[in-house]
């Protein structure tokens, strides 16, 4: 695992050298290792090294190819290198190195962007053809590796993390205050366009070339449905291969130890089931209901593992907080980043890659939304038209039991369902905005495309779908990598793997929801292997007791001081956050999730803007 940067402007070699250094320190989380530096009069290429394959300096990045033509940065994983690199051995190709980097470079000689295609793994790369004068980039199926990229007139820049670009003199930080709506919205980014002005992300399956001054984005992979209708004992059999099969080649590729976390929840325990590795690592919250360590523990005393804990203190986790968004980059409000944190602390402290359970929820319909009742089913058979009338009547009702639901169905579906872990209104929103910032844009504007495109399929795979698009690259998938990096770990996501996807994608619905039970099929497997009490159990997360906290005087003192910056002003209704701050202290209104996305913003504008 590793970070890349490079850039194309008109300064001379001598200046490029100097300043891709400088965005390559940025960087040192990421590969702490190695480093390697190149310019010329077109380009500058950087590369900070993790040392996973091929621990000698002969993997050093950047890499050319035997005639200097083609040159390469990397950052990821390639789980099926061995089987490319007999391909190209027998074209008459001859590799100097083990790694994986020299055959993504001989790959691409050979097979241009037909390559991308080939590869199982996570990976975000640049080749620079010097013959043409081009760069090429491509970003994973998933996006469980990031890239970003600046471009302005005379300048553009690429990165594993935006905060290299502050180290360019041609880099203009500036705050994309369009971005903030629907942040607050979504708790998390949305937008292609991030919020630094001209920062982007390249899309999850999309590759670029940038040639003259000029930039085209292309897709090359879609997330579709292909269902087909076979015995389900045939479909569990197939499937249990695929994800065993995954599981180990995640493990075996790699020259160093290899762990794994563990929480209490199925998806880790299946995969540690199956890998044993010879450590695991799990943290929690000494208080009720918040700490899961206890069943991570239980699983590896029966597995015979050993098994790592933390307790994370109230302390610890605001004390972290401008740390966490420095790595995230953007504003990223999850609570559950904060402990992912302190679990790749904990692991990197024994290891340097560990498996993970992430991309089963969104692949096998995991979530507890995923579910409706017969009730619900039913009543979405009323005409739209009706509902809404319905929904308008109770609203001003007091509050009784069926209120909420009759409200929320009494929208069209794409704005029903508008992804895991969104947490308030468009309305809610401008609400909580400076006037000047409260928009007309509304959710539908961002997920109805994304409908569009499955709105033929049935309820379960389009929620399926968005969440493969919003919540698991932008959220679940950023904070792993973000956070592991942060501590020099690599992550490796085993059951989000393009064969358990290939697979994964010819499920009925019928055997994924089952018997009032999300991701049917997905336990089933997992049950023969792990307790039942571990393979049933109702997914949880990463629960953080942030709305207790704050109800003490120390932390509710902490937030207020911060809402009372005079740079808040700038971005919100400084009364209203406030006021949704006191409601929650004095026990009125849960406005936890509220208060933390505004607070979290606030301090990663602090870590970026004020404090630099």
């Amino acid at each position: 695992m590793c970070g890349i940067v490079g850039f194309v402007d008109k300064k001379s070699k001598k200046e490029k050298l100097e300043i891709i250094k400088k965005m390559g320190e940025r960087l040192n989380h990421r590969g702490p290792d190695q480093d390697g530096f190149y310019a010329d009069k077109e380009v500058a290429l950087g590369h900070k090294r993790l040392s996973i394959i091929d621990l000698s300096t002969k993997g050093i990045q950047p890499m050319f190819n035997a005639d200097k033509t083609l040159g390469i940065v990397f950052n990821g994983e390639i789980y099926n290198y061995q089987e490319i690199k007999e391909e190209l051995v027998k074209k008459g190709y001859k590799f100097k190195t083990k790694t994986d980097t020299e055959v993504l470079l001989y790959g691409y000689q050979e097979y241009k962007e037909k390559l991308f295609a080939k590869l199982r793994g996570m990976f975000a790369f640049v080749i620079y053809d010097k013959v043409k004068n081009e760069l090429v980039g491509a970003r994973d199926y998933f996006g469980i590796k990031p890239f970003y990229y600046y471009k302005d007139k005379n300048t553009f820049m690429f990165a594993s993390e935006i905060k290299a670009f502050l180290e360019h003199p041609d880099f203009k930080k500036e705050v994309n205050k369009k971005a903030l709506k629907m942040y607050l919205i979504f708790q998390y980014s949305v937008h292609e366009e991030t919020f630094f002005k001209n920062v982007y992300k390249l899309k999850p399956g999309h590759y670029f070339k940038y040639k003259n001054g000029k930039l085209v984005t292309k897709e090359y992979f879609q997330v579709e449905y292909e269902k087909v209708d076979k015995p389900y004992e045939v479909f569990r059999k197939e499937l249990q291969e695929v994800l065993e099969s995954s599981v180990k080649y995640h493990q075996i590729t790699s020259d160093v130890e290899v762990g794994s976390y563990l929480s209490g929840g199925v998806d880790s325990s299946y995969v540690v089931s199956v890998a044993k590795p010879a450590k695991t690592f799990s943290v929690g919250f000494d208080i009720p209901g918040f700490d899961e360590t206890g069943l991570a523990q239980d699983l590896s005393n029966r597995l015979g593992i050993k098994n790592y804990q933390k307790k994370i203190s109230s302390e610890e986790f605001f004390e972290v907080l401008p740390t966490i968004m420095y790595h995230t980059d953007e504003p990223h409000a999850n609570l559950s980043t904060v402990p992912l944190y302190f679990l790749s602390k904990l692991a990197s402290e024994q290891v340097k890659v560990v498996l993970s359970g992430e991309g089963s929820d969104e692949m096998f319909a995991g979530y507890n939304e995923y579910y409706e009742p017969l009730s619900l089913r039913v009543y979405t058979k009323i005409p739209l038209g009706l509902r809404k009338i319905i929904a308008k009547a109770v609203s001003p009702l007091p509050h009784f039991p069926g209120q909420n639901t009759l409200k929320l169905y009494g929208k069209p579906f794409y704005e029903r369902y508008i992804g895991h872990g969104s947490y308030m209104s468009g309305d809610e929103a401008n609400l909580m905005l400076n006037p000047d910032l409260r928009s007309t844009e509304e959710i539908k504007d961002i997920i109805k495309p994304y409908y569009d495109k499955v709105k033929d399929l049935d309820d379960v795979t389009k929620k399926m779908y968005i969440d493969m698009h919003f919540w698991l690259p932008q959220d679940i998938l950023l904070k792993a990598d973000k956070m592991t990096m942060a501590n020099s770990l690599e992550l490796r996501v085993p059951l989000l793997d393009i064969l358990v996807f290939d697979y994964a994608k010819h499920i009925p619905t019928k055997y994924l929801i089952k018997d009032k039970q999300t991701k049917y099929i997905f336990r089933d497997i997992a049950n023969r292997r792990i307790p039942e009490e571990w393979s049933k159990r109702r997914k949880l997360g990463f629960p953080v007791p942030f709305a207790k906290w704050i109800k003490e005087e120390k932390y509710y003192k902490m937030i207020k001081e911060e809402f009372n910056q005079d740079y808040v002003d700038e971005f919100f209704d400084k009364q209203y956050i406030n006021e949704l701050l006191e409601e929650h202290y004095s026990n009125i209104k849960n406005n936890s999730r509220k208060i933390y996305n505004a607070y979290m913003f606030l301090i990663w504008y602090r870590v970026y803007f004020i404090n630099n």
